[in-house]
Order: C-alpha cells, then structure tokens, then sequence
C-alpha cells in the first residue's frame, strides 16, 4: 500500500499497472487501477505530453492535496489503455512495503 507523505491513510490496493516512467506535474508518478479514499473533481480537457485526454484532479479524501489525476478519456487510440485509470505522483507517496 502507499500513502500520500502528507495523509496517511489514502492508497493503493496493488501494485501499480505500469512500471514505466510516467510524468506528473511534479515529476515521476505511476499509473493505477484503483485507488482507495480519493476523491475525485471534475474532468476537463488537457494536452498533456502524450496527446489530448480528459482528466479529472485526484484528491486526499482527509487533507484534500492534490495527488494526480483520473483519466476519463483519452482521445487518440493509443492512448485509450489509460481511461478509468489513476496518475498518482511519486512526490505524494511513500514506501509502506517495499516495492519499487
């Protein structure tokens, strides 16, 4: 499980999908299947660095920061693999198990 550095209590119920390096607003971040105790705001159109996508902000459900995104839509087909799925920032996260 991981959790926010900042608010304990919010996290993932398995390891990440993809491994691969992805790019958040504040650097590395992995994507996910599901998250627990997040919430999510609404979605709104941005051209992030791999094309348009519709993405809604995610959330701490206990302090509210900001952790990633969810992605609602992706608009080019390369791409759809990521709707429904969940951008949480490395800098928002720590190590509860040792996975890397």
């Amino acid at each position: 499980m991981t959790t926010p550095s900042r608010a304990p209590a919010v996290g993932v119920p398995a390891l990440p999908v993809e491994i691969k390096s992805f790019q958040g607003s504040q650097g590395r971040a992995y994507l996910f299947n599901s998250v627990v105790n997040v919430g999510c705001g609404p979605a709104e159109e941005r051209v992030l660095l791999t094309g348009l996508h519709a993405v809604a902000d995610i959330y701490c459900e206990n302090c509210k920061t900001t952790l990633g995104w969810k992605y609602e839509h992706a608009f080019e087909s390369s791409q759809k693999y990521k709707e429904g799925k969940f951008i949480i920032e490395l800098a928002h996260m720590i190590k509860d198990n040792g996975w890397e």
